[in-house]
């Protein structure tokens, strides 16, 4: 089966792992995790305006900013673009050691800052050439809140014990002292990732 971007250029999808054999979008949970994460972080990107033009004229104005056409990065760390500003990011990513962050979600803010201190790519630097197949052939794809809906209805989690985790044994109906907290291993202090 072929690769194919969906709203955007660059994120590209096995077919095979998201559409049925009649070519629709599969239901979200037949859909392996990573091509699922990236399809519902699309919901709320296809309309978004370019990050460099948005960082040249700002909030202010910004409808004189492109929308953006391409994607590159990490869900929650991506780089949206416009055609004009692909080549900015292929210079900084193969010539201005933009590759270290490649998979890692400070793949934007490394970019971001490296744009915001005046950079850009020399003029005449080559974009990449992307094969459009059918450019308004799009999916219909799920309203951003249906989606998490729908995978939030079907979580069987696992409740985790953080007294447990932190060596402390669980006693019936007692609270444990702040004193015996800060003698404990848990780090109350350490920034934990979320998504809220």
């Amino acid at each position: 089966m072929a690769k194919v971007s969906i709203g955007l250029r660059g994120w590209r999808f096995e077919e095979d792992e998201i559409f049925t054999d009649d070519e629709e979008l599969k239901p979200l949970d037949e859909i392996p995790e990573d091509p699922r994460e990236r399809l519902v972080r699309l919901v709320s990107l296809v309309e978004e305006p370019c990050d460099v033009c948005y960082l040249d004229y700002g909030e202010e104005e910004i409808n004189r900013c492109n929308q953006a056409e391409i994607v590159y990065g990490e869900p929650e760390g991506e780089v949206l673009l416009c055609p004009e500003h692909e080549p900015d990011l292929l210079y900084w990513f193969r010539e201005e050691g933009g590759s270290e962050y490649k998979g890692s979600v400070e793949f934007a803010d490394r970019f971001h800052e490296w744009v915001a201190a005046g950079n850009e790519a020399p003029e005449g630097y080559a974009a990449v050439e992307h094969v459009e197949e059918d450019p308004a052939g799009l999916p219909d794809l799920p309203d951003q809140q249906e989606v998490q809906e729908r995978l939030e209805a079907d979580f069987e989690g696992e409740r985790i014990d953080i007294l447990e985790l932190a060596g402390q044994e669980e006693r019936d109906g007692e609270e444990i002292t702040e004193a015996e907290l800060a003698d404990s291993d848990l780090d109350l202090s350490a920034d934990y990732p979320s998504d809220r």
